[in-house]
């Protein structure tokens, strides 16, 4: 048997990874700015981590969500805490692609609509409804295809009226920073917007946080710089650490029933070990702080090289936009000054480094970039 080749891959093995920095199977080091699409939130094998994790193990891996599982409940009190939601629920999947899914799932069985609101450019995942409510026909399938999906221009407050007008809105599913889409930034204003119509019509406000979330962005969700709370913020990727591990956190207004949601690894004893092990890492080396203070750095250097058509993001969830003749930009990086970056399309570079990374280590990637820009 060989792989469905549906990856178009580098020619390189990581065999080692430590921080913010990977080896491959020949010794080289590299310098790793994208964490493998936003997972690595507190750096690879951080030793707290690596521990929670083998002492679990020692414990028990798994066991079916037919029982107790006491640190589910330690990991809904601390996610509550350190999130600012303490009267939220959760609920544990694998994916976030699986968070979305439920996420709009629920908000269906919460007002009996089908009509869901997605914005241009938007990425929710790859399962059935997730994958409608994504922006990209390439990976949408026949038998994905709905008419329930209304895309809006992202940010266009009066489209967003007028939707609501003219149709029975169940949700309205929003990154507050897109990320595959290029690195966008949700205005204030539009999720305020959002909020209000979601009040005024009965309808639920799905923070997609699942790459913006987790301190990335300098708050836990990055939703919040609008000061409105959502109905059901939906998180997986830093959640983590690299173990799958998915949520979705509820407001209290959204009543459970039993068996209207489920899932067979979502909330597993290794899962919720790792999970806890991220948050008491973001908490106890204060890391949404770090990606404030090195993201603000990062785009404050970045605005000032030449060649950069634009500079977006907040943290450290940044996209720099580049012009057509800079498309080989992060190849370069990678096989010339060994750091690994992300790309959006068009010439978007995406930067989603752990959050605990340094000053020091910004300052390789800048001189990088600045001897590419020369």
């Amino acid at each position: 048997m060989k792989l469905f080749d549906v990856y178009p891959l580098n020619d390189i093995a990581i065999v080692k990874a430590q921080g913010s920095y990977v080896w491959d199977d020949k010794g080289q080091q590299y310098l790793d700015m994208y964490g493998g699409h936003a997972v690595i939130s507190i750096g690879h094998t951080h030793p707290h981590y690596v521990q929670r994790l083998e002492d679990q193990l020692h414990k028990v891996g798994f066991y079916s969500n037919s029982i107790k599982i006491p640190l589910q409940v330690e990991l809904a009190e601390k996610l509550g805490r350190v999130s600012g939601k303490e009267d939220y629920q959760l609920f544990l999947c694998s994916s976030g692609a699986e968070a979305n899914e439920n996420a709009l799932k629920l908000a269906s069985f919460y007002n009996g609509r089908k009509k869901v609101i997605a914005f241009k450019k938007a990425f929710h995942g790859r399962t059935s409804l997730a994958v409608a409510a994504t922006d990209n026909p390439n990976i949408v399938a026949p038998v994905n295809q709905t008419d329930n999906i209304i895309f809006l221009p992202f940010n266009d407050e009066a489209a967003l009226q007028e939707a609501f007008q003219q149709n029975e809105i169940s949700s309205v599913i929003i990154e507050g920073i897109q990320g595959v889409g290029g690195i966008n930034v949700a205005s204030e204003s539009f999720l305020q917007k959002i909020r209000s119509l979601c009040d005024e019509y009965n309808a639920v406000f799905i923070a997609d946080s699942v790459q913006c979330g987790y301190g990335r962005s300098g708050k836990f969700y990055s939703h919040d710089f609008s000061g409105v709370n959502a109905d059901i913020y939906t998180m997986a990727k830093g959640m983590g650490n690299g173990f799958p591990v998915a949520g979705i956190s509820i407001a209290p207004k959204i009543q459970p029933k039993h068996f209207m949601l489920g899932t067979t690894f979502g909330g597993n004893h290794l899962a919720c070990a790792a999970a806890l092990a991220v948050l008491e890492i973001i908490e106890q080396d204060d890391l949404m702080n770090n990606a404030t203070a090195v993201g603000n750095y990062l785009i404050e250097q970045l605005n000032q090289l030449p060649k950069i058509k634009e500079v977006r993001g907040r943290g450290l969830m940044i996209g720099i936009e580049l012009p057509e003749e800079l498309k080989e930009m992060k190849k370069n990086l990678l096989f010339k000054h060994h750091i690994f970056t992300g790309e959006a399309k068009p010439n978007v570079i995406r930067l989603l480094p752990a959050l605990n990374i340094t000053k020091a280590e910004a300052d390789i990637f800048l001189q990088a970039l600045k001897t590419e820009l020369a």
